[in-house]
């Protein structure tokens, strides 16, 4: 058990060592009825401030979290970064944030806590750096969700209400959240630093080395940075391949919204597919579809290699040399990429490895899905069911697919290859299917449907929680194949087609 003396806030700002371009001194608006709406307590126990932030009172709680006071050790700053936004350059920075500082703990592990919707800071270029309630109550539920996928996410501590209107088309209720993140190091952050110069770059990187990859400080200076880049094409292929496999839509995958930590951040137009079709756009800026689902690896891959352009000074005195190492290491992003999206598509189906004839199995099955517009997360479900002997024909997106003659030719293969690797095991229900039991483990058993995020948020904000909280609290089991919400596998009654999302800011 954590000890009692470890507990509590220990904030750091070593990111504060950093040259004075990478961030501006903030203070956080003092809102005039700042209320608690959420709060994480299981994030606040990983964080290691679950007892001291329990002796506060809801209203001593709301003014932590809004921003009007601070806890000990807070230093709050705005980070500086650019970004590339739908393919167009342009210099950003924390417009309605502020990092309050990195909690250190017991473990050594850093976190950033940061309030989104505090106010205005040097970098809101002419907007009111506030927040509404309905975006932060997205941000919390996915986020959320995410985290329960077991895909590598911020996450969201609290939202409070702030007592204010803000105007976004007409007046709605003013809301902060504090997110937690690894870092909020961007690949924008990058390129912000480019723009002044080597020593800052070099700066930068040693920053990120140190938070992230501090196994690197250990290799030669001229295969730190090469490794360096390696390591961040890693972890963005895997996260890619992860939101493929579970149908989530980003939506604005611009450079200043790719964490070099690795994880999934600013939950604004996002949103999971129903229906299968690799175009799927969900964002209602993204007119073009630069951001739809089939183009995510895609665009990833761009995002790193403006992010690879920004370390060319420091991966060889030559530039032709550099610019030869940065392809051959962006190279590799669609090899890593297909391989773990590949390892996840196959567990979904059972098969334990790679063999020739696996990734037709894989193919063949999405294109027989698309044909007969399949719900893509009652598919995956059903299959599990079905290989564990149950019958999951009441699922609804599904029944068309399996009436389809293509797919019955596609399931005796996959039946076939699932004897040819055959092997079950015991548990206290009796002898499973292991692939059955493998299936279950990586195919959610619901997922966060369009209508009913919708549904909660609209209630929410109106300050009906109970449907928010029971959504909530079911995402965050989502392997749970107990039938027990069995109602969070429906489907909309009317139509999603054109449904949209919005940014909030």
């Amino acid at each position: 058990m954590e000890d009692k003396k470890t507990q509590g806030w220990r904030l750091a700002s070593e990111y504060k060592n950093l040259p004075g371009i990478f961030y501006r001194e903030v203070e956080a608006t003092k809102f005039p009825k700042p209320e608690l709406v959420l709060y994480n307590k299981e994030l606040a126990r990983i964080l290691e401030i679950e007892e001291e932030t329990e002796l506060l009172s809801c209203k001593e709680k709301a003014e932590l979290f809004s921003g009007r006071r601070l806890p000990r050790g807070a230093s709050p700053i705005a980070q500086a970064y650019a970004g590339h936004q739908f393919g167009y350059f342009t210099m950003l920075g924390d417009g309605r944030a502020m990092l309050i500082g990195e909690q250190v703990l017991s473990t050594g592990e850093r976190y950033d806590i940061q309030l989104k919707g505090s106010g205005r800071t040097a970098f809101s270029r002419g907007g009111d750096g506030k927040a509404t309630l309905g975006p932060m109550f997205r941000e919390y539920l996915i986020s959320e969700f995410m985290a329960a996928l077991k895909i590598p996410t911020t996450r969201s501590l609290a939202v409070v209400t702030t007592g204010e209107r803000v105007w976004r088309g007409g007046f709605l209720q003013g809301a902060v959240l504090t997110r937690a993140a690894q870092s909020h190091i961007r690949v924008g952050t990058f390129q912000y630093a480019s723009m002044g110069g080597k020593e800052n770059i070099e700066a930068l990187t040693a920053y990120t080395i140190e938070r992230h990859h501090p196994h690197l400080k250990h290799v030669e200076a001229k295969d730190r940075y090469r490794s360096f880049l390696r390591e961040i094409v890693r972890k963005q292929a895997d996260l890619i391949a992860n939101w493929q496999s579970v149908g989530f839509v980003h939506g604005v995958m611009n450079t200043d919204n790719m964490a070099l930590s690795g994880e999934t951040i600013d939950y604004g137009p996002c949103a999971f597919m129903d229906e299968y079709d690799p175009k799927t756009v969900f964002s209602s800026i993204d007119s073009q579809g630069r951001y739809r689902y089939e183009n995510q690896p895609r665009m990833a891959e761009w995002n790193l290699e403006r992010f690879a352009e920004t370390l060319l000074p420091l991966l060889a005195q030559d530039e032709k040399e550099a610019i030869e190492i940065a392809n051959a290491e962006i190279s590799q992003f669609q090899v890593l990429y297909k391989k773990v999206w590949m390892e996840r598509m196959l567990k979904k189906l059972g098969i334990v490895e790679n063999v020739d004839g696996d990734e037709e199995i894989v193919e063949e099955l999405l294109s027989v899905m698309k044909k007969t517009k399949a719900d893509y997360t009652n598919t995956f479900v059903r299959l599990s069911l079905e290989e564990g002997g149950k019958d999951g024909s009441y699922l609804e997106g599904t029944r068309s697919l399996f009436a389809d003659a293509g797919f019955s030719a596609w399931r005796k293969k996959w039946k076939n290859r699932l004897v040819a690797q055959a092997k079950r095991i015991r548990t206290k229900e009796g002898e499973v299917s292991f692939a059955s039991t493998m299936m279950r483990e990586v195919n959610p058993w619901l997922t966060a449907r369009n209508f009913r995020v919708e549904e909660v948020l609209e209630n929410a904000v109106k300050e009906d929680m109970e449907g928010f909280c029971e959504f909530l609290e079911v995402l965050k089991r989502p392997y749970d194949y107990d039938g027990m919400n069995s109602k969070y596998q429906e489907l909309s009654k009317t139509s999603m087609e054109g449904y949209r999302t919005f940014c909030g800011t």
